[in-house]
């Protein structure tokens, strides 16, 4: 178990070890990608209840996601990296964030196998909260109906979760996404609770922002697929620092050079010249200026970054808000 800020995330490789045999506790589980509002609503629910009942608050997740377990590549994009999710359910405050590990073992449970290792004998259920539609157990067996009369027998209540709107429309994580390609961050933020950003530790790479003239910092997504992509306009805090920086963004795979599969982040950071490699930064999207784009030369590729520096440097001086933001 690693302790990280004011809570506990424990990450289960052997389903063997869960931690909390001897411990009464309130869970829900989910994939709680981009914890937006209507996850937030639910970690509510949990939070009170657990404070009723005296007992531990635990969000369950899953790493891999079962849907990038099965479907590899065609899986959704992530909203959040497994870090930043865990530190947003944390700060939230619950208490323990268990993450299994979602392997052969765990999709070959039955539900009655998932229940009584997983929730009872593991966790110490008192109380469940999840949606009416959730299913789980090898077969896909598992659903409300069934935790509603196991619990029953076992020990512990079920609960539903609520629905969240916003403009008549369920919060969603998909939502999210679709809001995303279609470049309405304003709205994003409001099912987010906070604006979207890209979260991660600066890495070396081939050096070739400097080399054309536009030092870049990169930070590795690890994904075959991202949420966006093409060319921003981002602001950029830098860890251990209170200061925010403007800059322009990449999200793709670099089609010019062809080196990559899986897309990155590449930042550069407008007026800035410091070492910042190792240190962790938090991107966040304010306009899309183009999609990402093949050109037949470094040269040109040279041309048009500098192009898209000076409508980002242009966008910024007449936006009062980011302005305001920066100060």
């Amino acid at each position: 178990m690693s302790v990280l800020r004011q809570g506990k995330m424990t990450f289960i490789r052997d389903l063997n070890k869960l931690q909390f045999r001897d411990r009464r506790s309130v869970v829900t589980i989910g994939s709680f990608d981009g914890v937006h509002l209507g996850h937030q609503a639910i970690l509510k629910q949990v939070i009170s209840k657990a404070n009723e009942l005296e007992a531990a608050s635990i969000a369950m997740t899953f790493e891999p996601q079962p849907q990038e377990y099965f479907s590899a590549q065609k899986a959704p994009a992530r909203l959040m990296r497994l870090r930043e999710k865990i530190e947003a359910l944390l700060d939230f405050g619950i208490d323990h964030v268990v993450c299994l590990q979602f392997n052969n073992r765990l999709r070959n449970l039955t539900a009655e196998e998932f229940i009584q290792h997983v929730l009872v004998n593991g966790l110490g259920t008192q109380h469940l909260i999840v949606g009416d539609d959730f299913r789980f157990g090898c077969d896909r067996s598992g659903d409300f109906e069934m935790l509603v009369n196991m619990g029953r027998d076992r020990g512990f209540n079920v609960q539903d979760t609520e629905t969240i709107e916003v403009d008549a429309e369920r919060v969603s994580s998909t939502l999210v996404r679709q809001l995303l390609q279609q470049e309405d961050f304003k709205r994003v933020g409001q099912l987010l609770g906070r604006p979207f950003s890209i979260k991660g530790r600066v890495t070396y790479g081939q050096q070739l922002g400097q080399k054309l003239g536009f030092p870049t910092a990169n930070v590795n997504l690890n994904r075959y697929r991202a949420p966006l992509a093409g060319v921003y306009a981002v602001l950029v805090e830098i860890e251990g620092t209170a200061s925010r920086y403007r800059g322009a963004a990449n999200v793709g795979v670099r089609p010019t050079i062809g080196d990559i599969v899986k897309p990155i982040l590449e930042v550069h950071l407008l007026d800035f010249n410091q070492q910042i490699y190792g240190r962790r930064i938090n991107v966040e999207f304010v306009r899309k200026i183009r999609d990402e784009q093949k050109f037949t030369t470094l040269e040109n590729l040279a041309e048009n970054i500098q192009k898209d520096v000076k409508k980002i440097r242009e966008w910024f001086a007449k936006s009062s808000l980011s302005l305001r933001q920066q100060d």
